[in-house]
């Protein structure tokens, strides 16, 4: 029998917070997932690449994966997804995380092609990881599709298209944000059983237009509600508002990554919502609120957040 997907909606792979010493800060953790709650999210991707997951131990990563879960749970939101990044640069050592994501409370996992000798990850290499790995996984899997992380390798079409037979291979997120790409996907794989995520904020209402099965995207670490309230302008046929309100994400997204990606993230959330603290582990460079450059794309996240601020909430606990 093969296994199902995650619900269609809105996912967010969230940033983790350390206090100065570089160890979990609970609260400030406990206090993101919380908002992300509240705020709409259908799920939480925890270690994402914007989690920092290899910079983190393995107890560390189980860690994660149950403070979410119970911090859901304790809240009333046992309906909200957990899903767990499971990337590793071998077959075994990702066969294992995805035994702690699912001992941790996950329901499904992202794994991230192995890069540290991209010459011998030909095609076929490709398709004998991730199949050993969902063969063995006792949850669903994923791919997760990341040029940017995995020293160039981009999988195409065919080659997703041939992992979503596997039965308990159910989704992809593409952070190549090629849409042709999910496009060619979402017309040739039925979403019943295989998800099509767009990985980026930027290209999140195209992709909703093209079939996808919402996002998965580090902007909602910021605005979660405002990515909810495009889908709702969509689902109301609204599209002209729907696409001016995904005109400020397409801008703020790539605001985020010119300002600093994971850190300038943390600093944002820090002084807009009043928890965590901006530590990043190293290499990551520690950006502070104060030192986010202004100019014209702070402004974009101004624009954005005044947005946010102005919506209610969507999250509803049992």
């Amino acid at each position: 029998m093969a296994s199902k997907p995650p619900p269609s909606g809105i996912y967010v792979p969230a940033v983790l917070f350390f206090d100065e010493n570089e160890e979990f800060d609970l609260p400030a953790i406990k206090a993101h997932v919380l908002r992300l709650a509240k705020g709409g999210v259908t799920g939480i991707l925890v270690q994402g690449s914007n989690g920092e997951a290899q910079h983190l131990s393995h107890d560390e990563r189980k860690l994660a994966i149950r403070i979410t879960r119970e911090t859901l749970d304790e809240n009333g939101f046992q309906n909200t997804v957990v899903i767990a990044g499971t990337g590793a640069q071998s077959t075994r050592e990702t066969k294992k995380l995805c035994v702690d994501a699912k001992e941790a409370g996950a329901t499904h996992v992202l794994v991230l092609t192995p890069s540290t000798w991209p010459p011998q990850m030909t095609t076929e290499n490709i398709i004998r990881f991730h199949k050993e790995v969902a063969d063995a996984s006792p949850i669903p899997t994923m791919i997760y599709n990341f040029p940017t992380v995995t020293a160039g390798l981009n999988l195409d079409s065919d080659t997703i298209g041939t992992l979503a037979q596997h039965p308990n291979i159910v989704g992809t997120k593409l952070s190549c944000g090629d849409i042709g790409k999910l496009h060619r996907l979402t017309s040739s794989v039925s979403p019943e059983n295989f998800a099509t995520f767009p990985g980026t904020s930027s290209v999140y209402l195209q992709g909703v237009l093209s079939g996808s099965a919402g996002l998965i995207g580090a902007l909602p670490n910021v605005a979660p509600k405002t990515h909810y309230r495009v889908y709702e302008l969509y689902k109301e046929g609204k599209l002209a508002e729907a696409m001016k309100l995904q005109g400020v994400l397409g801008h703020a997204d790539a605001a985020c990554s010119k300002l600093g990606g994971i850190s300038a993230i943390k600093a944002i959330i820090s002084k807009e919502f009043g928890y965590g603290e901006p530590v990043a582990r190293g290499p990551l460079k520690t950006l502070s609120a104060d030192a986010l450059p202004s100019g014209p794309h702070l402004d974009k996240i101004k624009e954005l957040l005044v947005i946010e601020k102005s919506l209610p909430d969507y999250g509803t606990a049992r």
